[in-house]
């Protein structure tokens, strides 16, 4: 990705993250973006365009602060990694995931249900991977899930129940 395609990725993801996906104006884009409308057009033609860059940075931003420089431990990377969800709602997107709304507010998108797909099968497996649970990739993705909607409403209480029932979930082939 060029530096200006990131740039732009970057206020678009924000100015979403913020304002949803009907509220903002081509031209609250272009004011998030940092960018002329010109250049706007140049590297993301189309508001779909503008939405799909905005999840890719999203997907980028989240699976790094989410699952990089875990512990080795795989019960401590679990902990870490929920850890992290939370701080991710807290600081970044209380109201739930900003791939499903999307979905919601264009469900008739092919491009944005692949990529809402993508998205959560990489979550699974980095999840699996870092804790050891492989074949239990479905099982960590309800929880997680579960988390990133329950936050909003109970917030670091969310925080431990995802916890509780990741440690008690084995891998099936254990």
């Amino acid at each position: 990705m060029t530096d200006m395609m990131s740039k732009i990725s970057e206020g678009l993801e924000r100015a979403f993250a913020s304002q949803g996906f009907a509220e903002p104006s081509v031209e609250d884009l272009r004011d998030a973006a940092g960018v002329s409308l010109r250049t706007l057009y140049k590297y993301t033609p189309s508001r779909a365009e503008m939405v799909l860059a905005a999840l890719e940075n999203r997907h980028q931003r989240y699976t790094t602060r989410v699952f990089d420089n875990l512990p080795k431990e795989p019960e401590k990377a679990l902990d870490a990694f929920l850890s992290r969800i939370g701080e991710w709602m807290e600081t970044e997107t209380s109201h739930g995931c900003l791939f499903h709304a999307a979905v919601a507010a264009d469900p008739g998108s092919l491009p944005l249900r692949q990529l809402l797909e993508h998205h959560k099968y990489e979550v699974a497996k980095r999840a699996a991977a870092a804790t050891g649970r492989f074949g239990a990739e479905t099982e960590l993705l309800v929880i997680i899930e579960g988390l990133t909607q329950t936050w909003p409403l109970r917030g670091e209480a969310a925080v431990k129940a995802a916890k509780r029932l990741s440690h008690a979930l084995r891998s099936p082939s254990s």
